[in-house]
């Protein structure tokens, strides 16, 4: 499978501002490998002009967006649906993203629904799970991957979708995000190989090729190391990804 750089903007910069983000990545991504996928998920106010723009540089960049809606229509003021972001042609939904799990209260019987409705509209869902670092130092990491891990892969809907074989699981380690510091890549790969154990049980066919992204203040410097371990098959970026120089960095760190 090819490696998997995903941006994720949050809620920085207004349209014009990602605009030269963007402009920029295409320009780089000219002399990247082309075994090396990226994509970037700005905030919704972006995605039209973004995608206009990608589509007239003729680049391979990919777009996705950060969140969608539990409910396919209705009464939600303010929510923004799956189909929506289809008709968008947007690619990739992040699902689950710890900051929505913890500021918005995301329960994972959320976090299903909104994957069901992203394999609904033919979106390839991005799921995020992670420990705290309460969590973490109690020993639970791997109990608390497994019971996110259940939520998503038990469910007889994800389960017998057509789309199942699409979903990217990104581990992020919540006491790694936006902090500066990054799990130990040994730490990484750890939890990346349970992963991929429990995603064999639910998933025989086909668990080999689901690709297992790091997330966690994840830069130019460290993205090296952690591509050398071999369940480690990308990075979901944060701050790193809105600098268009250190996002490229971060991709050519990828190729081995």
């Amino acid at each position: 499978m090819n490696f998997l750089i995903v941006g994720n903007w949050k809620m920085n910069t207004i349209p014009s501002e990602g605009l030269r983000i963007v402009d920029k990545i295409c320009l780089h991504m000219k002399s990247l490998d082309i075994s090396v996928d990226i994509l970037i998920c700005p905030p919704f106010t972006h995605l039209v002009v973004c995608s206009e723009l990608i589509r007239h540089l003729k680049s391979p960049l990919r777009i996705g967006a950060q969140n969608c809606s539990s409910e396919s229509y209705g009464a939600f003021t303010g929510e923004i649906s799956a189909q929506m972001l289809r008709d968008l042609d947007v690619e990739y939904i992040i699902i689950g993203h710890s900051e929505r799990r913890t500021i918005f209260n995301e329960t994972n019987d959320t976090i299903v629904k909104k994957c069901i409705q992203a394999l609904d509209a033919g979106i390839i869902p991005i799921v995020c799970i992670g420990e705290s670092l309460q969590q973490r130092d109690e020993g639970q990491t791997l109990a608390i991957i497994k019971s996110q891990i259940h939520a998503i892969c038990s469910n007889e809907i994800i389960v017998h979708h057509e789309f199942a074989h699409a979903i990217i699981f990104a581990y992020e380690p919540i006491w790694a995000i936006g902090t500066g510091i990054a799990a130990k890549p040994e730490q990484a790969e750890e939890v990346h190989i349970y992963i991929r154990t429990l995603l064999q049980e639910y998933f025989p066919e086909f668990y080999l090729t689901i690709p297992i992204l790091y997330g966690g203040s994840v830069n130019e410097a460290n993205a090296k190391e952690f591509f050398s371990k071999k369940d480690i098959n990308g990075a979901l970026v944060g701050g790193a990804s809105l600098k268009a120089e250190s996002f490229i960095e971060i991709a050519k760190a990828a190729y081995r």
